[in-house]
């Protein structure tokens, strides 16, 4: 088993050390695939980090998926970009 499935298995078993790893690393690779399934599971660093991202690389739907999901800082972010 290699690293990544060990920490996506501790993760999915509630260890938050996992989940932080898992969104840290999904940041650094720019993996929207991975932080959506760790936001998707209740990380609100995921989320947040996949504002950034989305907010980085100018990613209107992203932000307006999650803008619809509620998420206030992808809807500010989403206001800046459009203006």
């Amino acid at each position: 088993m290699d690293d990544l499935t060990e920490l996506r298995r501790r993760a999915d078993d509630g260890d938050q050390d996992a989940v932080d790893q898992l969104v840290e690393l999904a940041g650094e690779r720019g993996d929207f695939d991975e932080l959506r399934r760790l936001a998707d599971a209740g990380s609100s660093d995921a989320a947040d980090q996949l504002v950034e991202l989305a907010g980085e690389r100018g990613d209107l739907d992203e932000l307006r998926r999650l803008a619809a999901l509620g998420n206030t800082d992808a809807e500010d972010v989403l206001a800046e970009l459009e203006e």
